[in-house]
């Protein structure tokens, strides 16, 4: 193991190295989003926004409404959600009221908007697509 250490530059890389070597089952992606991140720059934020129609900027946090046939379609689509958040590691505030659920992202270990946000907004949306009606 000290080898391996060697070749590592920084500590959380040690980490993730022996926690490997531990046998437990966590993937990278749950890693790399431990690891602390700094909030966007308002343009960066401004950048992001134009690529994600339907949400909003509210303060520190991104909202979308989202809008179903019934209640039950509105709860199969936060059901979806879990996978995503989970893997991520990175879990968005649910206001359902009976048809139409709204999702509030932000990273409030960084007090502020990162990229956590905006790429899991990205794939909310793209779960949207496969269930609201057109």
């Amino acid at each position: 193991m000290k080898s391996v250490r060697l070749l590592l530059r920084k500590p959380w890389q040690s980490l993730i190295i022996a926690i490997i070597f531990c046998g437990l089952e966590l993937t990278i992606a749950s890693f790399l989003y431990a690891i602390p991140v700094n909030p966007l720059t308002e343009s960066e934020i401004q950048q992001q926004l134009r690529e994600l129609p339907g949400w909003t900027r509210k303060n520190q946090q991104l909202q979308r409404t989202f809008m179903f046939k019934n209640f039950v379609e509105a709860i199969a689509f936060v059901n979806q959600l879990v996978e995503p958040t989970e893997k991520l590691q990175h879990h968005p505030d649910l206001l359902i009221l009976y048809n139409r659920v709204t999702i509030t992202l932000s990273t409030h270990d960084a007090n502020g908007l990162t990229q956590k946000d905006f790429d899991l907004a990205k794939i909310i949306s793209k779960i949207a697509e496969t269930r609201i009606e057109k």
